[in-house]
């Protein structure tokens, strides 16, 4: 498979991810503060960030770079909070 297709198919899967938490958010399936949410925000978005980067593509880069740091920083927060809990 050429590096072009498998590029595609990694852009298609990191879109899915994070269009499967938003839809879900929308429906009221989940929070957005849900391990589900903020993992496939997560996972989505630094993938997404990575091939970004691999094509120079820097304001996209931004934007999911960012992202993948927000949904990190409140799945730590959330992992924080559930330590601390009695």
């Amino acid at each position: 498979m050429p590096q072009a297709d498998v590029y595609a198919l990694l852009q298609l899967l990191g879109a899915v991810l994070i269009l499967v938490a938003f839809i879900a958010v929308q429906l009221g399936r989940t929070d957005p503060r849900s391990y589900f949410s903020l993992t496939l925000n997560l996972v989505g978005s630094a993938l997404l960030a990575w091939l970004a980067f691999e094509d120079s593509q820097f304001g996209f880069l931004l934007l999911e770079f960012v992202w993948a740091v927000v949904s990190g920083w409140g799945l730590g927060q959330r992992l924080l909070s559930q330590r601390s809990a009695p």
